[in-house]
């Protein structure tokens, strides 16, 4: 039928079936949720009313956290929610946004979704973002920091050069992985009303099944984030989510220690595949993305996989050759090493 919208959806990485796998492709943590989230007693009567419209609890439980005022801080169902809202919310114009070439790939899936003219500018050799790309006239922007699948990290001062170069729209920087890199943006909140952060509970925090995102801006912004959430539906995030988000958020130690943990093991991790001649960027994520010369990143990708190791690989321009490895607990990536070194003989 003529009428249906057409889009190209996104693609997710593979949840396998079957629970006897190292999963290492969709960047999840290995580790449980802070010990507050999984021994939290909750009235389970409760989810016969609706839940509080405007997630006021862990709003400001977020708040809070970052040292801002509640109406700093919106609450979605993950961030994948956030940024689509964010999308609908603030890139309205005929002038088309800007993203990079390689990047979250669902950028280009909401613009075509929501009819938002679009232009991708490329990285460079480095995968890295170039900030002049993104100075020229537009309708908005928007960029993670550190990147994906690339996880690289771009340093504060060339997101204030962008910042400084598009006063007139909003630039949205969606920082999911940012626990694991060197500085957030936040710090540059009050200096910039047109910057809206996002976050997500989905990595760092090991609650991708809670699905919990939220972003942080001036009062402006946020307001118009909830005015566009309460245009169609009032009642997004659920008892649960508010309730076991908020423990989260109030175990730091335990959320810093898992960051730690992660990264000690990130730090083993890619010493080992340089030993064995991969190379990869500097990673600033809980993922590495790595190459090897001698053998394809398909033939890794699909001989791991027999082994029930998943890893991510992404047939696409300039990354083809490349996999999005997560870093998983150190027994898991002991495997992967192992199976490396048997396939690299």
């Amino acid at each position: 039928m003529k009428n249906i919208r057409q889009v190209e959806p996104y693609v997710p990485g593979e949840q396998p079936k079957d629970t006897d796998v190292i999963k290492l492709n969709t960047n999840e943590n290995p580790y449980p949720p802070s010990p507050k989230v999984v021994n939290k007693k909750l009235d389970l009567e409760k989810l016969r009313i609706y839940s509080d419209p405007e997630v006021t609890k862990l709003v400001n439980a977020l708040a809070r956290y970052h040292g801002l005022s509640d109406d700093q801080v919106f609450v979605g169902v993950g961030s994948d929610d956030v940024l689509a809202m964010s999308f609908m919310t603030f890139f309205n114009s005929d002038k088309p946004i800007l993203f990079p070439d390689i990047t979250y790939s669902f950028y280009d899936v909401w613009a075509e979704l929501f009819r938002i003219p679009y232009e991708t500018k490329a990285l460079n050799d480095d995968f890295e973002i170039v900030p002049e790309d993104y100075f020229g006239e537009n309708g908005g922007v928007v960029f993670p920091n550190p990147n994906a699948p690339t996880c690289v990290y771009m340093p504060l001062d060339n997101v204030k050069r962008i910042l400084d170069n598009n006063r007139d729209v909003v630039v949205i920087v969606d920082e999911a992985y940012v626990d694991y890199a060197e500085e957030s943006a936040l710090s540059l909140l009050e200096e910039y009303d047109n910057l809206l952060i996002v976050r997500t509970f989905s990595k760092s925090r090991s609650m991708a099944g809670m699905r919990i995102g939220y972003a942080m801006g001036n009062p402006e912004l946020i307001h118009a984030l909830n005015n566009v959430k309460f245009s169609f539906n009032s009642y997004t995030m659920n008892y649960l989510s508010i309730e076991l988000g908020v423990c989260s958020v109030e175990d730091d130690e335990y959320f810093k220690a898992m960051i730690e943990k992660v990264k000690n093991t990130r730090e083993w991790f890619t010493n080992e595949l340089t030993r064995l001649g991969f190379t990869y960027p500097k990673t600033s994520t809980n993922f590495v993305f790595a190459t090897h010369e001698r053998i394809s990143a398909k033939e890794l990708f699909e001989a791991a996989k027999k082994e029930k190791i998943y890893l991510r690989y992404f047939n696409k321009p300039r990354i083809d050759n490349y996999l999005r490895i997560t870093i998983g607990t150190d027994d898991q990536m002991k495997k992967l090493i192992s199976f490396f070194e048997k396939k690299l003989k």
